[in-house]
């Protein structure tokens, strides 16, 4: 079947990025995006934190910010999706614009600043699903509240028990001092208060928390991180979140825009601290590898440097979700052209070494 994104995408890419972005939601939503033939194969398929996975390829947060589409996403091949980043209140997020496409980069940068309908309302939608499959949700804090322990520990009260797995994220660039929250002693803090909650909310059967981490960070605060996630009994991390460096040689005229880069230019850094977090954590922990990817080449790497399930976004704005059966085949085709019988048994292969 012919991919009707190589006709859709140059339209859309006429539109601003965020109007874009907007369309296509309501698009999903509509039910106007044609699902794909179903690809799926058993050497792909895992089971984490007690849920079996039929693929280890995730949608990344800030693409379905309000659980509009979660069922539509999965419809195009997903294994699973994160919704988010939710706050308890809603809030507009940063003045438009605040979303720049890199094109000659196979980039985007964004300040979009946690717009989002809160928790009551993405809670609303999560609980009015129908179908199955494996849905996380990313928890953020509120720009106006001096509390961040306290926001975390409301979103995971309202939303653990409509979650596969939450993610505590503190690694936005977009969000005043929110990544100072990846330091030890406020980490652990933040950290205590969401399990606490999470223990309240689910006292029987709690998703699993993972933390997702930023790419910027100094040995030591990887080394921080790496001590405090294992202390506390942290289930995961997610590397990375967008980057507020700019590497040498981006082409696009919106390189100068203040905000996270992703895409491409992401993948080199993202893939270098996954690996860090893997030897520091021993391999204990199962990892999610986001950033850069854009081929099913780009995912193995992520998933033989420790990624155990790999996720993106950036990519579909220029390949569309086309691409996400495509990196299924070409994952099948390079576990069997390595020898290799399952996903899992490709897990941190090149690190280990």
């Amino acid at each position: 079947m012919t991919d009707l994104y190589c006709l859709t995408g140059p339209l859309l890419r006429l539109l601003d990025a965020e109007t874009a972005h907007s369309l296509a939601i309501k698009a999903l939503a509509s039910g106007l995006v044609p699902t794909p033939r179903a690809f799926e194969d058993p050497v792909l398929g895992q089971t984490l934190w007690g849920r079996a996975f039929a693929n280890p390829v995730g949608l990344a947060a800030g693409f379905d910010k309000n659980a509009q589409v979660t069922d539509a996403m999965l419809g195009q091949g997903f294994g699973f999706v994160e919704v988010g980043s939710v706050t308890p209140r809603p809030q507009p997020g940063n003045p438009r614009p605040r979303l720049f496409r890199l094109t000659a980069d196979g980039a985007v940068i964004n300040r979009m600043g946690f717009n989002n309908d809160g928790m009551d309302a993405v809670a609303k939608r999560l609980r009015s699903r129908r179908a199955g499959g494996i849905i996380g949700v990313n928890l953020g804090k509120n720009k106006d509240t001096e509390d961040a322990a306290y926001d975390y520990a409301k979103g995971v009260l309202a939303l653990a028990p409509l979650a596969d797995y939450l993610v505590v994220n503190v690694s936005s660039p977009n969000t005043p001092g929110l990544r100072a929250l990846q330091g030890r002693e406020p980490l652990s803090d933040l950290l205590q208060a969401a399990l606490a909650a999470r223990t309240e909310a689910t006292p029987d059967n709690p998703p699993p928390l993972l933390l997702k981490i930023a790419p910027d960070l100094t040995d030591e605060d990887k080394s921080d991180i790496a001590q405090v996630v294992l202390e506390l009994g942290i289930d995961g991390l997610i590397a990375t979140n967008t980057t507020i460096a700019r590497p040498d040689g981006l082409l696009g005229p919106s390189v100068a825009q203040t905000g996270g880069l992703s895409g491409k230019p992401l993948m080199e850094p993202s893939t270098r601290m996954l690996a860090d977090m893997y030897r520091l954590t021993d391999g204990k922990l199962p990892l999610i590898g986001v950033g850069g990817i854009a081929s099913g080449d780009d995912a193995y790497r992520k998933i033989r440097a420790g990624a155990s399930l790999v996720q993106l976004y950036s990519a579909l704005v220029y390949q569309g979700p086309g691409l996400v059966n495509r990196i299924k085949r070409r994952l099948v085709e390079l576990l069997k052209a390595d020898g290799f019988d399952s996903i899992s048994d490709a897990v941190g292969a090149d690190t280990r070494r």
